[in-house]
C-alpha cells in the first residue's frame, strides 16, 4: 500500500502533461475570430515542430505578430523618411506613436506567456488593435483619414488579425 501514493503521483503527472499537450481544433478556436478564415489558414500553416496544441500555438501567433509588428515599425519609419507633404508625414508619426504601445503590449503578452500568466493577455491584444484603428482612422472622429497607397495598411490588417485570434472579444483569452 506504500506505492500507492507514488503511482497517484505518476499518474496525475501522465494525465497532466497529456493534457497540457492537447492537440486543438483549429476550426473550434477559430470559429469566433472577425475572419475565420484568415485564422484557421494562420494557424495550419504554422511551421514543422509547431505542435497543434494551445501552448505551441499561443507562442507561434505571439513570435508571428511580434516579427510583423518589428518589420511594420522599420516600414512606417521608411515611409515617414519619404514623406511628400505635410499630411502624410502626420500620418506616419502618427502610427509610429501608437506603435510604441504596439510593441510595449507584445513585450507585455510574451513576457506574461512566458511565464503560464494569460491574466491580461486579450487585453493587451485589444489594445494593440485600437492602437492600430488609431493609426489608420486618427485618435478623434474630427481627424481626416489619410489614403495611404503604401503596403503599411497589408501589414497592419494582418497584425489586427493575428491580434484578434490571441484575443476573444468576450473578455477571455483564447489560449
Amino acid at each position: 500500500m506504500i506505492h500507492f501514493p507514488s503511482i497517484t503521483i505518476v499518474f496525475l503527472l501522465c494525465v497532466t502533461f497529456s493534457y497540457a499537450t492537447k492537440i486543438v481544433d483549429v476550426e473550434i478556436i477559430c470559429k469566433e475570430a472577425e475572419d475565420p478564415s484568415f485564422c484557421s489558414t494562420f494557424l495550419k500553416s504554422r511551421p514543422p515542430g509547431i505542435s497543434g496544441d494551445l501552448v505551441s500555438l499561443d507562442k507561434y501567433s505571439i513570435e508571428y505578430v511580434h516579427a510583423n509588428i518589428t518589420y511594420t515599425v522599420d516600414l512606417i519609419k521608411k515611409l515617414n523618411a519619404q514623406s511628400r507633404d505635410i499630411n502624410e508625414e502626420d500620418y506616419y508619426r502618427r502610427c509610429l506613436t501608437h506603435f510604441d504601445w504596439v510593441v510595449y503590449y507584445i513585450v507585455e503578452i510574451e513576457e506574461k506567456t512566458k511565464r503560464g500568466d494569460y491574466t491580461d493577455v486579450h487585453e493587451k491584444a485589444d489594445f494593440i488593435t485600437i492602437d492600430i484603428n488609431n493609426c489608420i482612422y486618427g485618435d478623434s472622429p474630427s481627424e481626416p483619414v489619410f489614403h495611404d497607397t503604401s503596403s503599411l495598411p497589408k501589414y497592419l490588417d494582418v497584425i489586427k488579425k493575428i491580434a484578434n485570434i490571441i484575443s476573444n472579444k468576450n473578455g477571455k483569452p483564447r489560449f
